[in-house]
């Protein structure tokens, strides 16, 4: 069975999840934004991306692979703001042709918890499979126990 792990990563835990899901013999794919989205503060930051992700902002990714044709099983990371996708995410979903797809979402946030994601993904994707992961990075232990297949 192929499977695929696409993510967005901002402070390095969808990274940590991705090198869990490489072990498991996934294919990786990070996305990345064209203009950095980061100011230096970081909470100045997180307030400005929660707003963006509160009212759906999509901003322009760089170029990625997202064919996943071939592919069995789709597993999609995305950190949470503001109870909602990182907006990275919300673009990446509407370039991606998950019909017929096996789909798992890995969310992680520092409550390790995301109503509003939750909410919107049974919307779109009722079949959708979510692993709601708190801080991968600081509880490793239970991040891979939460990602065994």
């Amino acid at each position: 069975m192929n499977k695929l792990f696409i993510y967005y990563s901002y402070t390095g835990n969808g990274d940590f999840v991705a090198e869990i899901l490489r072990e498991k013999e996934f294919d990786i794919r990070k996305i990345e934004t064209e203009k950095k989205i980061l100011p230096s503060n970081f909470f100045f930051s997180m307030m400005v991306e929660g707003f963006k992700a509160s009212i759906g902002s999509s901003p322009k990714l760089k170029e990625f692979n997202n064919n996943v044709e071939g592919y069995d099983e789709i597993y999609i990371g995305s950190p949470i703001w503001n109870a909602r996708f990182a907006t990275p995410t919300n673009t990446l979903l509407r370039e991606l042709n998950l019909e017929g797809k096996k789909v798992t979402f890995v969310l992680y946030s520092g409550s390790g918890t995301s109503k509003a994601a939750t909410k919107k993904i049974t919307k779109l994707y009722p079949e959708a499979r979510i692993i709601n992961l708190q801080e991968p990075k600081k509880y490793p232990e239970e991040t891979a126990n939460r990602l065994s297949l």
